[in-house]
């Protein structure tokens, strides 16, 4: 198993490398905006990884993933497991700000999803959580789940054994926090699938 400073180190250097990532089409909108790069937040050694969309404009202003109204949900909900932002990690797909907050076109997914790839590899969580759909649609074939995609709407609170280079890890797709602002009743829905979250936990 690496270190606790080898894995910090490998995951310094995939900071660095996406602190230079100029050939992103959203490289120089971040400069313009004196934006950060959000790379990822929590313990090295998670054993949860959630992995959300893109970061929005309070995480690109503060380098940090889930910061604004949908991560004060995300703490919600970690709390009502028992959980605290702490104990996990947590990262997105796309590790630079989408003009407008507008979704993640394919080819910076493309762009960015080996980066998560290692962290994925440097980490390795036993369980890994997708927030939104953007993260799950990569996640399914990555993982070797290609035959079990279907609508995040009807996959969310479901868990799915997938297949690392480490092992294998339970994959459990969920809807993104933000969702909850705006739909009162799918503050509960969520509640209800994070308890899927706390019920693989305690059989790992």
């Amino acid at each position: 198993m690496a270190s606790k400073e080898n894995k910090t180190e490998r995951l310094r250097a995939i900071r660095d490398e996406v602190w230079n990532l100029a050939n992103s089409p959203l490289y120089k909108y971040r400069i313009e905006n004196k934006y950060y790069p959000v790379l990822g937040e929590g313990s090295h050694d998670a054993k949860i990884m959630f992995i959300g969309e893109a970061p929005g404009e309070k995480e690109a202003l503060s380098g940090r993933p889930f910061c604004g109204a949908a991560g004060k949900m995300l703490d919600t909900l970690l709390e009502s497991i028992g959980l605290l932002r702490a104990d996990v990690y947590i990262t997105n797909i796309v590790k630079d700000r989408p003009p407008g907050n507008r979704d993640p076109f394919p080819e910076e997914i493309a762009l960015y999803a080996p980066f998560l790839d290692r962290q994925i590899e440097i980490i390795r969580p036993r369980i890994i959580a997708t927030l939104g759909r953007y993260s799950m649609q990569y996640l399914f074939p990555h993982l070797d789940l290609a035959s079990a995609l279907k609508p995040i709407s009807a996959l969310h609170g479901a868990s799915f054994e997938g297949k690392t280079s480490y092992g294998s890890v339970t994959l459990i797709p969920l809807y993104h926090p933000a969702v909850a602002l705006y739909n009162g009743s799918m503050r509960e829905t969520l509640k209800e699938d994070f308890k899927v979250i706390q019920k693989t936990l305690s059989s790992h």
